[in-house]
C-alpha cells in the first residue's frame, strides 16, 4: 500500500483531531444524524407507496422507480462521493451533501406529478451519495484508533443498520397522520438543523491533493445502473426478455471499462489495492450477501404485515420497532468484545443468526400471526446484523490511509447499496416465480366458489381477492425468505474462510 510522503508543515497523515469528550459526543451526534437521515430514506417511501400511487397516477411497474431511482443514484455515486471529500475537504463536502439531500426533499414534496418526483428522488440520491461515505469518514479522523473510535462505529452502524425500521415507523406515522408528502418534507428541517451544527462541533479535515477521476465514476455509475436495471427487468419481464439480455451485456462491457480505467488511473475513485487485502476484499463481499438478505427482509415483511395480517401503515411501522432496538443491543456488544475476540467470531456468528432469523421466516403462511410468526425470527435476524455491521466497518477502514478513508468508506456504503438493489431484484424475480406457479393453483379453486360479481371482478382486473390472494403471496413471500436465507450463509462462510485476524489487528483496535 503506497503511502504518501509527509509534509513537515502539516498534520500527519492519520492525525486526529480531538474537540475533548463533550465535542466529540456532539460531532457523532452530527454524523449519526446525517446517515439516519440517509439510510431511513431507503425505507421511509415504502410505506408511502400506495398513496404515491394514487396522487401522482402511477402504474404498478414504474411505482417501483420511486424506490429505485434513489437506491440506484446513491449506489452508483458514492464511490465518486467519497474521493470528493477526500480532495476537497470532507466537512465542507459533508456539508455540502446534506443540503443537496434536503433541497431534493423539498422539491420532492412538492411533486405534481410521477416525472418530477423520480427527478428529485435521484437528486436525493446524488446528496446522499456525497454526505454518507463522507460521514464515515469524518469518524476515522475525529476518534482516535481504540475503544473510542470502536464506540463511534458502534454507533454508527447500528444507526445505519436500523435505519430501515425506523424509516418504516416513521413513515407509517407520517402517512397516517398527515399525507405520503410528509415522509419527504421531513428531512428539511433536519438537514438544515445538522448543516448548522457541522461547523460548530465537527473540525475541519485536511484536503489531500487530488482530481476526480470522471471517467471512472461515470462508467461504475453507468455500470450498477446498468446491472440493477437488468435485474428489475428480470422480474418484471423475464430473463430470456432481449432488454434484459441486452442490460446485462452492456453492464459487464462497461464494468470490465471500468476496471481497466482503475487500474491506468494515477488516482483512481477505487484504489483496486484495496481488493488486494484478504479482509478488505471479504469484507466487501460479506457486505454484498447481507445487504440483499437486508434489503429482501424489509420489502417482503412489510408487504406480509400489510396485506396478510392486514395491518395499518402506522401499525405496520411499530412493528418494525423492535428491530432498531435488538440491532443497538447486537452492536453494542460487538463494539463491547471485539478487542478481545477480534471481529471474525462476530462476522461469522451474525451471519449465521441472520440465516437462522430468515430460515425461521419461510415458514410463514397464511395462518402465521406476528407474534408467533414475524417478531421472533425477526429478531433473531436483528441481532445478527447488528453484530455484523460494526465488524464490517471497522474491517473496511482497518490500516486504511486518511487521504484514502473517503474512498474506502465510500466502496463499503456503495457495496451496501448497490448489494441490496441486486439482491432485492434476485428475490423479487423468486417471488414472482413461484406466486405466479400458485396463482396457477388458485385461480380455479377461485373459480368454483366465487359469486358472479366476484367472477366479473376477477375478469376486470385479473386480481384474486382474499383468502385466495394470501394464499399466492404468501408462497412467493417464504420462497424469497429461503433465497435470502442463501444469501446470509453466504455471508457466513465468506467470513470463516476469508477473514484473517491478525495479532495487529487486535492491538489496533485496543488502542494500541
Amino acid at each position: 500500500m503506497t503511502r504518501s510522503s509527509p509534509r513537515p508543515a502539516s498534520a500527519p497523515q492519520n492525525a486526529v483531531q480531538d474537540t475533548g469528550g463533550g465535542g466529540n459526543a456532539m460531532a457523532l451526534l452530527v454524523i449519526a444524524s446525517c446517515q439516519l437521515m440517509v439510510v431511513l430514506d431507503i425505507t421511509i417511501v415504502n410505506i408511502a407507496l400506495p398513496h404515491i400511487q394514487r396522487s401522482l397516477d402511477f402504474s404498478t411497474t414504474s411505482l417501483s422507480w420511486v424506490v429505485n431511482a434513489y437506491t440506484l443514484t446513491f449506489g452508483g455515486l458514492l464511490l465518486l462521493g467519497g474521493r470528493t471529500g477526500d480532495i476537497l475537504g470532507r466537512r465542507r463536502v459533508f456539508v455540502v451533501g446534506v443540503l443537496l439531500f434536503a433541497l431534493a426533499s423539498l422539491l420532492g414534496g412538492f411533486a405534481q406529478n410521477s416525472g418530477q418526483l423520480l427527478a428529485a428522488r435521484a437528486l436525493q440520491g446524488v446528496g446522499g451519495a456525497i454526505a454518507s461515505p463522507t460521514a464515515l469518514a469524518l469518524i476515522s479522523t475525529t476518534f482516535r484508533e481504540g475503544p473510542e473510535r470502536n464506540r463511534a462505529f458502534g454507533v454508527f452502524a447500528a444507526v445505519s443498520a436500523g435505519g430501515g425500521a425506523i424509516g418504516l415507523l416513521a413513515g407509517g406515522v407520517l402517512v397516517e397522520w398527515l399525507n405520503w408528502r410528509w415522509v419527504l418534507f421531513v428531512n428539511v428541517p433536519i438537514g438544515l438543523l445538522i448543516a448548522l451544527a457541522a461547523p460548530r462541533w465537527i473540525g475541519k479535515s485536511e484536503r489531500h491533493p487530488g482530481h476526480f477521476d470522471v471517467t471512472g465514476a461515470l462508467t461504475s455509475t453507468v455500470g450498477m445502473v446498468l446491472l440493477v436495471y437488468g435485474f428489475i427487468r428480470a422480474a418484471q419481464d423475464g430473463w430470456r426478455d432481449p432488454l434484459t439480455l441486452a442490460s446485462f451485456a452492456a453492464a459487464v462491457l462497461v464494468l470490465a471499462g471500468f476496471v481497466l480505467v482503475e487500474r491506468r488511473s494515477r488516482q483512481p475513485i477505487t484504489p483496486l489495492h484495496m481488493f488486494a487485502d484478504r479482509n478488505r476484499a471479504g469484507t466487501y463481499g460479506i457486505m454484498l450477501c447481507l445487504a440483499a438478505a437486508m434489503f429482501g427482509m424489509f420489502f417482503f415483511l412489510t408487504l406480509f404485515v400489510q396485506d396478510v395480517l392486514d395491518f395499518s401503515p402506522l401499525r405496520a411501522g411499530l412493528a418494525f420497532l423492535p428491530v432498531s432496538a435488538v440491532i443497538a443491543i447486537g452492536a453494542g456488544l460487538a463494539s463491547r468484545f471485539l478487542p478481545v475476540y477480534g471481529p471474525k467470531p462476530f462476522m461469522a456468528g451474525g451471519g449465521v443468526l441472520a440465516a437462522a432469523g430468515l430460515g425461521w421466516l419461510t415458514l410463514t403462511d397464511v395462518h402465521s400471526t406476528y407474534a408467533g410468526s414475524v417478531l421472533g425470527p425477526m429478531l433473531v435476524f436483528s441481532l445478527g446484523m447488528g453484530m455484523e455491521f460494526v465488524s464490517l466497518t471497522l474491517m473496511a477502514l482497518s490500516d486504511v490511509p486518511v487521504r484514502e478513508s473517503g474512498a474506502a468508506s465510500g466502496l463499503l456504503n456503495a457495496t451496501q447499496q448497490v448489494g441490496g438493489s441486486l439482491g432485492l431484484s434476485i428475490l423479487v424475480t423468486v417471488f414472482g416465480t413461484v406466486s405466479g406457479n400458485e396463482a396457477e393453483k388458485q385461480v380455479p379453486l377461485f373459480l368454483r366458489q366465487a359469486t358472479p360479481a366476484e367472477r366479473l371482478r376477477f375478469q376486470r382486473t385479473g386480481e384474486l381477492p382474499p383468502p385466495w390472494a394470501d394464499e399466492v403471496l404468501t408462497s412467493g413471500v417464504s420462497a424469497a425468505f429461503v433465497m435470502a436465507a442463501i444469501f446470509a450463509v453466504l455471508a457466513a462462510l465468506i467470513a470463516v474462510v476469508a477473514i484473517q485476524v491478525r495479532p495487529s489487528d487486535l492491538r489496533r483496535l485496543q488502542g494500541g
